[in-house]
């Protein structure tokens, strides 16, 4: 079930959709960018991570695509690159609005704003 507008992502979702916002990646790539940018509050452990990618593959939020023509090959096991599809950009851009105002909204409770 694809996610509809105003359904908020799992944080563990939407790392991952923004770990491929600026391009595919491969799972461990994918997995360093969400404890990186999650400042280690997520740490998927690989299992769990690729039922995520998956799960989004099968809602049409990411696909499987092509190596980027820049990467060398590794010369071990051939590593799967996954991509956002349109409609995860826009989920990944719905979230990050629905985040926004969030954050403004606790900011202006909290005399901040």
């Amino acid at each position: 079930m694809t996610p509809t507008r105003g359904d908020a992502l799992p944080p563990l979702d939407y790392h991952v959709l923004l770990a491929m916002a600026d391009g595919p990646r491969y799972g461990y790539a994918i997995k360093s960018a969400v404890e990186e940018e999650s400042e280690g509050a997520l740490t998927p452990r690989a299992a769990s991570l690729y039922r995520v990618l998956g799960r989004l593959m099968g809602e049409g939020l990411v696909r499987e695509v092509d190596a980027p023509l820049d990467v060398e090959p590794h010369p071990g096991r051939t590593r799967r690159y996954y991509g956002l599809s349109d409609d995860g950009r826009v989920a990944l851009a719905e979230e990050a609005r629905r985040l926004r105002a969030a954050a403004a909204l606790a900011e202006e409770r909290l005399g901040r704003a």
